[in-house]
């Protein structure tokens, strides 16, 4: 999720090849092209069990990636986009790609989501129709020709009025979430839709969440049903693995 106003869009890629990799025992992980990040990197990855079955899909950011971050400046951008690939090899998704929005004042709504954060945007569709995405208005998101069929919306989540992003979609949040609870806003879920279909899904984490370390995961509440065939979330994940000194945002227990 973000604001509607917003200045440029800027980003930077380092042009590395895919590839796979041991993990776990039993597993193999496919990484997609690297993405510069602050002063280190960010990509996307598809991890796969002892059987070659889809164990999860993520984006895994380096230490490094956290410090040197873009800083708004008076009259420039406050939001910095960054083009994530999925792995050229290893089992296809129903992600198309990801895009990470390094949000370095937040967004509204005030006192919710004005905090600095990443918005991880797991596309459903790819980049061309996310390009055709357009509204009048950000009050678009409470418009009838914008409110998906009930089936698709996950049980509690709303559309409110101004979620609605050109070249995104619109945003349904879960009111019940701890941070529409009066507690800090860490780390959140949110379904995106355009043209009353789903066109994303969208982990949200806080850069002080980050930086701290976390081992976190939750349930994801799942729609009765999906506008594409293929396996979705039941639970996400945000973890530091200290080993590898890397950040993991990830989509799992898939069905």
């Amino acid at each position: 999720m973000n604001r509607h106003r917003y200045g440029p869009v800027v980003g930077g890629v380092i042009a590395l090849c895919a590839v796979a990799s041991g993990s776990a025992w039993g597993q193999s992980t496919y990484a997609g092209t690297p993405v510069a990040l602050g002063q280190g990197e960010a990509h996307t990855f598809v991890r796969t069990g002892p059987g070659g079955e889809l164990d999860s899909i993520g984006v895994v950011l380096t230490a490094a990636a956290l410090e040197g971050l873009p800083r708004a400046t008076p009259g420039g951008p406050v939001l910095f986009s960054y083009h994530l690939p999925m792995p050229e090899t290893g089992p296809r998704t129903v992600i198309d790609h990801v895009t990470l929005d390094w949000e370095a004042l937040g967004h509204p709504p005030e006192g919710v989501y004005d905090v600095p954060h990443f918005d991880f945007h797991f596309y459903l569709v790819g980049r061309g129709e996310v390009a055709k995405v357009h509204f009048d208005g950000p009050d678009d998101s409470a418009s009838p020709a914008q409110q998906p069929p009930t089936e698709l919306v996950p049980a509690g989540y709303v559309l409110p009025p101004g979620t609605a992003v050109p070249k995104m979609g619109v945003h349904a949040v879960n009111p019940a979430a701890a941070e529409f609870q009066q507690k800090p806003f860490e780390a959140t879920f949110i379904y995106g839709y355009y043209d009353k279909q789903q066109t994303f899904i969208e982990p949200m984490v806080t850069l002080a969440y980050l930086q701290s370390k976390p081992d976190f995961s939750a349930p994801v509440p799942r729609p009765v049903s999906y506008t594409r065939a293929g396996s979705y979330p039941s639970t996400y994940r945000v973890a530091y693995d200290a080993g590898r000194r890397v950040y993991e945002i990830s989509l799992q227990d898939l069905e």
